[in-house]
């Protein structure tokens, strides 16, 4: 759990330090988007239909993931 929470402490730091040199050099977010062809609403378009393909197929995995690992995971020896 140490080592989740201290990556995660990284992420932030390096972005915070990204995000302030994009803000000194006066780039911003929709700037970005714009110089790729994008907009907000587009990305947002694109990040549902990405979330409406995989929640499905994230629980379709499951519904045979999940009780292989319980029974592998039953039938284990025990740990002495």
């Amino acid at each position: 759990m140490f080592k989740f929470l201290a990556g995660l402490f990284k992420i932030l730091v390096i972005s915070l330090i990204t995000g302030a040199g994009l803000s000194a050099l006066n780039l911003s977010a929709a700037d970005i988007l714009q110089q790729l062809g994008l907009t907000p609403e587009r990305v947002l378009g694109l990040l549902q239909r990405g979330a409406e393909w995989a929640i499905p197929n994230i629980v379709l995995g499951s519904m045979i993931i999940v009780p292989v690992w319980l029974v592998v995971y039953l039938l284990r020896p025990p740990r002495s």
